[in-house]
């Protein structure tokens, strides 16, 4: 039996975190945490807490660093992954719920039987109803909480939407987990979504629904803005933020560039899948 590992690194919001256990549970073996901390600043003890309900999960890491500095975070999702070059892990922030095209054991015994090492997805950007941002409960089911599925981000800022979701260990991911460099070369750069360790994009991939946008997002996306770092992607943010402001952070559900439905907890019923990764492909 192929192991599984599934490796967040969290940290600076964890109102998702028990949600996302809860969600990759009984898919993975071993669930890997890496706490990220910054001078003045720790959820470490929440996190140890939060993490006594799931027996696969362990902080792995206790990392420190300047603050939201998504460089190193993928720096700390590499350095892990080498712990094991060659077993599978599934890569996931803790606001990133995967749902797979295919039971998950089948597209890694598959990708063994044919030498892919990475399976590929995309953002589906999650919000609540009338195109609210929710405050997230910790009783009910995340996917109900927010039941309309659509793609925002990347037409309001272009934040990337592009995402290693399944991947052997040795593959080195670059800043944002958006794409792979191997032998020296992004793979978007270098035969792109083609690469011939990339799984077929059509029969395997994932939907990463995205639960970023809840009520606490305006000030996190303004804060991570106001550091004006490139490592920080502040730029993106603070365009975001300004889309955001604009609307009254109140997404309009009707705008056709957004695709959204309204899926509630039907996990894998966005209709518009197919559509929005030949998109997100084209990116």
């Amino acid at each position: 039996m192929i192991k599984k590992r599934l490796l967040t690194v969290t940290g600076s919001r964890i109102d998702t975190l028990s949600h996302m256990l809860n969600h990759y549970n009984d898919l993975v073996d071993e669930i890997f945490i890496v706490v990220y901390e910054w001078e003045n600043f720790s959820t470490y003890d929440k996190i140890s807490e939060i993490i006594l309900d799931y027996p696969k999960a362990k902080i792995i890491k206790k990392a420190k660093k300047e603050k939201y500095n998504w460089e190193y975070v993928t720096e700390l999702y590499n350095e892990i992954k080498n712990m094991f070059p060659n077993d599978w892990w599934i890569i996931a922030d803790d606001d990133e719920f995967h749902i797979y095209s295919k039971d998950l054991n089948k597209i890694i015994s598959d990708c063994e039987y044919n030498g892919w090492d990475i399976v590929r997805g995309g953002f589906i950007d999650r919000i609540g109803i009338d195109g609210m941002f929710p405050v997230i409960n910790q009783e009910h089911d995340i996917f109900h909480q927010f039941p309309l599925a659509g793609f925002f981000r990347y037409p309001m800022s272009g934040a990337c939407p592009n995402k290693i979701c399944i991947v052997k260990g040795y593959i080195e991911l670059t800043p944002g987990q958006h794409y792979a460099k191997i032998d020296g070369q992004t793979t978007w750069r270098w035969q792109g979504w083609n690469h011939p360790l990339i799984a077929p994009v059509d029969k395997y991939n994932v939907q990463v629904h995205h639960f970023k946008w809840d009520s606490t997002c305006g000030q996190r996306i303004r804060d991570v803005a106001n550091i004006n770092k490139e490592y920080s992607y502040s730029e993106e943010y603070r365009k975001m933020y300004r889309e955001l402001a604009k609307c009254r952070f109140q997404i309009d559900i009707l705008n056709e560039q957004y695709m959204f439905e309204d899926i509630g907890d039907d996990y894998g019923g966005y209709s518009q899948w197919k559509n929005l990764l030949n998109k997100i492909i084209s990116i």
